[in-house]
């Protein structure tokens, strides 16, 4: 039996933490398997252990990850664009976007660990590191004038509702209405 190097272990922890960050926010914590996750990057179940003590484990990794991805993706919006308010404006273009929609495992971790985190007993360091995480991504939807936290809120509702109604008008309508009221000078507001 052949010994892994430490570079090529050190390579497989990194394709489990990322695949397990897809998977994760694409099918839920209890809905992927450590065998799945394994399988997924072709790897046994045996090398799994030798890389973490549990599944539970690697949940604060893989939710880390998702949120560095979610990161480099808020720093792309902002080289992309001439400002912030731009780059912040092509963010809710995506993020209320069919493409999010039916990508989750490539998606907003904020929206792709909300159930697992609100939902199952969830270990401390996992709630921390969602709570960084959605704390950051509020603070970059953020204004000089407005909190970004009921942005972030709005936002990560509407894609969890049109997700949850995907294939029927009203997913489509929750995406085109919830970008309007965010982007539309008043267009939450009825007409005096």
């Amino acid at each position: 039996m052949s010994r892994v190097s430490q570079a090529q272990a050190l390579e497989n922890r990194r394709r489990a933490v990322a695949a397990a960050s897809q998977l994760f926010r694409e099918r839920g914590v209890n809905g992927v398997s450590v065998a799945d996750l394994m399988k997924s990057i072709g790897l046994t179940t045996g090398g799994f252990y030798k890389q973490f003590s549990s599944k539970e484990a690697l949940i604060a990794e893989a939710a880390q990850a998702a949120f560095g991805d979610l990161d480099l993706l808020l720093t792309e919006f902002e080289a992309a664009h001439s400002d912030h308010d731009a780059a912040r404006g092509a963010l809710i273009d995506f993020y209320l976007s069919a493409e999010h929609r039916d990508q989750p495992g490539s998606g907003c971790p904020t929206a792709g660990f909300a159930g697992d985190v609100a939902r199952e007993p969830t270990p401390e360091e996992v709630r921390e590191t969602y709570a960084a995480g959605v704390g950051a991504f509020a603070s970059w939807l953020s204004t000089d004038t407005r909190d970004g936290l009921p942005m972030v809120a709005t936002l990560v509702g509407a894609i969890l509702l049109a997700r949850a109604t995907a294939g029927t008008e009203l997913s489509e309508k929750i995406l085109e209405s919830t970008h309007k009221a965010l982007t539309e000078p008043h267009a939450a507001r009825p007409e005096s």
